[in-house]
């Protein structure tokens, strides 16, 4: 959850570190970012940035910020989930596949628009960020949308005020 008093500079690091490295593979892996609508454009400008300056590739090559997905099957099921989005007009950015990617199931980064947390229906283990807008003053429904999601392994708050993120935490 980022709100409109979080640093866009941190917001950018946090989220790609989170989404895109370990390819998305891991269960604690940023999936959705809710940002708030009055610094959406903002927030996701900057982490479009951060993504495009990733580098696909052997993660043994320690330039390399993104490695392969498991297998074939996953990339595959991944490229496809990226292409519907694409096709739907949902999808905001994606990353370049660049260097040598020969040897391994590689996907670039994608960032994909939701109209509300209800619309992300299945967890995508690899590199696909999907960003949901929210409205100051109603943090209460969003909250009740991710209490609502199902998912919920691990969270995030971007925000300069405590009680705000002592209040997500309390209620998330």
């Amino acid at each position: 959850i980022v709100d409109s008093t979080a640093l866009p500079e941190q917001v950018a690091r946090d989220a790609v570190a989170s989404a895109f490295q370990s390819a998305g593979q891991r269960c604690s892996a940023l999936r959705l970012m809710c940002v708030q609508e009055d610094v959406a454009d903002v927030m996701i400008e900057m982490v479009i940035g951060a993504m495009e300056e990733m580098k696909l590739g052997n993660p043994a090559d320690l330039t390399v910020d993104i490695g392969p997905i498991i297998d074939e099957e996953a990339r595959a099921n991944i490229a496809d989930y990226v292409a519907e989005a694409r096709t739907a007009g949902r999808l905001i950015a994606e990353g370049t596949r660049q260097g040598d990617l020969a040897d391994g199931s590689f996907v670039a980064p994608a960032i994909i628009r939701l109209k509300k947390v209800t619309d992300l229906k299945r967890e995508i283990f690899g590199p696909v960020l999907h960003v949901v807008t929210w409205k100051g003053g109603e943090l209460d429904a969003l909250i009740a949308d991710i209490n609502a999601s199902g998912f919920g392994l691990t969270l995030g708050v971007h925000t300069r005020i405590d009680s705000v993120a002592a209040y997500i935490a309390a209620h998330v």
